[in-house]
C-alpha cells in the first residue's frame, strides 16, 4: 500500500509534531545558509519536494529571494500543484512533477549550491540511501550544502549515512538528533572537485 502523502502532510497541523520540529530544524539550516552566502545567486534542488514549505516558506519572509534559482522536483499530483501555487510569487522557482529517483529528472538544475534530500532517505532502500549519496557529489557545486533528514527508528542508519557521506567527499556541519524523538536531520558540505552528473539512470526507488 503506498502513502497518502497528503495526508502525511496534515502532521504539519500539530507545531509539536517530530514533523514539525523537523521542519523547523532544516528551515533554520536554510536560513543560515542563506546567510552565509548573501549576497551571491544561488542554485538549490530540492528532491521529492513535497509542496515546497521548507524553501519557499523561509524565501517569503527574506529580502533577497531574486537572489535563489531552485527546482522543486516531486511525484504527487496535488503536492505539486500546491508548490506550483506558492511558488508563484518566486518567477525564479520551477516545481517538476517527477520522479526524482530518476537522474534525468535533476536535468538542468545541477550542480547546485544546496540540494534538499528531506523525505528521501527513510522511503528508500539502505542500498540507495548509500548509492544516492555516492551519486551525490555530481549534483553539487563545489562547497555545496546537502541537508538531509531520517528516521532514527532501530535499525538506526543515520550513523551510516553519516560514515557514507564522509567517504563521499563531505563534511559534517550538523546533526540533529533530539533525545524525545527520533528524527534525524544533518547538513554535509561538499569539499571535493566538480564531478560529472549521476551516470547511473536510476538513484532510487520509493519503498513505500
Amino acid at each position: 500500500m503506498t502513502t497518502d502523502w497528503n495526508a502525511w502532510h496534515s502532521l504539519y497541523d500539530d507545531p509539536e509534531s517530530g514533523l514539525s520540529r523537523r521542519l523547523r530544524v532544516i528551515q533554520g539550516l536554510i536560513g543560515d545558509w542563506l546567510d552565509r552566502t548573501a549576497p551571491d545567486d544561488v542554485r538549490v534542488v530540492s528532491a521529492c519536494a513535497g509542496d515546497g514549505r521548507d524553501l519557499l516558506q523561509v524565501l517569503r519572509n527574506r529580502g533577497d529571494a531574486k537572489r535563489v534559482t531552485a527546482t522543486l522536483l516531486e511525484y504527487d499530483e496535488e503536492n505539486v500543484a500546491r508548490a506550483r501555487s506558492a511558488a508563484a510569487e518566486f518567477p525564479a522557482i520551477a516545481v517538476r512533477q517527477v520522479d526524482a529517483g530518476r537522474a534525468e529528472s535533476y536535468d538542468g538544475a545541477i550542480p547546485a549550491d544546496l540540494v534538499l534530500m528531506a523525505g528521501v532517505f527513510g522511503n528508500i532502500s539502505d542500498e540507495d540511501v548509500q548509492a544516492t549519496i555516492e551519486a551525490l557529489p555530481g549534483m553539487c557545486e563545489p562547497g555545496a550544502l546537502v541537508i538531509w533528514t531520517r528516521h532514527r527508528g532501530a535499525p538506526d542508519l543515520t550513523p551510516a549515512i553519516r560514515s557514507w557521506f564522509t567517504a563521499s567527499g563531505f563534511i559534517e556541519e550538523s546533526f540533529f538528533a533530539p533525545d524525545d524523538v527520533e528524527v534525524g536531520v544533518g547538513s554535509h558540505r561538499y569539499t571535493g572537485p566538480p564531478q560529472p552528473p549521476p551516470a547511473n539512470s536510476t538513484l532510487f526507488t520509493f519503498t513505500r
